[in-house]
């Protein structure tokens, strides 16, 4: 009997260090693909801290279990019952039942990690800590390596005026700072919003109008895939649209001459629709997918483009 306590219990304790590695590589993942946007680097560590508090919460519920393992198995029953309310009750009704059914292992797991503890017998605490606070360390240093490599190396001489790059089969003017390209941190728009916004903008794209002047609009999924860089260098997207897929011989970045390092916006709608009620979203690292066309996120906006017209002074791009 004494013997199966103990493997509940290290059981319970692998699941734990488990489900916090998960998070861990969740949140050093996120921490540098939405966040690191601050303007300071003490902005971007917190940001990666507040990243990371879903894997520190598990690391210190775990911990707890191992002095009080009762409590500390109560805690994860309830964590789970609650989790699922939660998710249940956010979501707008059509995504609920789906919502729920995707996260059910999840739930189950948690629970299951409760029961264990409250079952089990706790392990030896030296031992044991190590690999509580080690596994979920060692995921956050090797998962996050080469992200933050990237981040550290990215180009961050933003401009705020127009921009024509040239390249890739794609010649385009992409609009200065305004209304066309909302540089602050939440820069939220609906896609029916963005075209509208688009088709009201003055020549110069600083100004919004009150009559559509159709000069600058979004730019189509492929125009926005073929125009992603890198280092300054045009990152060779293509976009294949038998599959809804785009390719690239460099992965882009968060960089200009397109993108805003320190803006909190990722992801762009673009003018092409995926049916009624969808179009195409691209994020600054080539990916796409589409959306409702009704979603608004703080981290979605959209930069309006335009034809070339042939005016000497704006800055060429590649």
């Amino acid at each position: 009997m004494a013997r199966n306590r103990a493997v509940l219990g290290w059981t319970a304790l692998a699941l734990s260090a488990l489900i916090a590695a998960v998070w861990a590589y969740w949140g050093i993942a996120e921490a540098f693909h939405e966040g690191w946007w601050a303007p300071t680097l003490g902005g971007r560590l917190f940001q990666t801290v507040r990243y990371l508090v879903p894997a520190i919460f598990c690391v210190a519920i775990g911990a707890l279990a191992l002095s009080r393992p009762r409590l500390g198995g109560t805690i994860y029953v309830a964590f789970g019952i609650v989790f699922s309310l939660l998710v249940f009750r956010e979501l707008a009704p059509e995504f609920r039942l789906q919502a729920v059914l995707s996260w059910l292992p999840v739930t189950v797991l948690v629970i299951g990690v409760g029961l264990l503890w409250l079952f089990g017998e706790a392990p030896a605490r030296r031992p044991a800590g190590y690999v509580l606070f080690g596994v979920p360390l060692l995921v956050v240093v090797i998962a996050g390596a080469y992200p933050a490599y990237r981040v550290g190396t990215r180009l961050t001489d933003v401009s705020p005026d127009a921009r024509l790059v040239v390249g890739n089969g794609v010649s385009l003017v992409w609009a200065p700072a305004g209304p066309g390209w909302v540089r602050g941190a939440r820069n939220s728009a609906s896609w029916v919003e963005a075209v509208d916004i688009c088709s009201r903008l003055s020549e110069d794209g600083r100004r919004l109008l009150d009559q559509p002047q159709n000069v600058w609009r979004l730019p189509t999924v492929e125009e926005a895939v073929r125009s992603m860089a890198r280092h300054g260098e045009n990152s060779g997207g293509v976009w294949d649209p038998e599959t809804g897929r785009a390719s690239y011989a460099v992965q882009p970045d968060k960089e200009p001459p397109l993108w805003d390092p320190l803006s909190e916006t990722i992801y762009w709608w673009t003018a092409t629709e995926a049916g009624k009620d969808e179009a195409l979203v691209v994020t600054y690292d080539g990916n796409t997918w589409s959306d409702l066309k009704t979603r608004r996120l703080g981290s979605r906006g959209f930069r309006a483009v335009r034809e070339r017209p042939g005016v000497p002074e704006l800055e060429e791009h590649p």
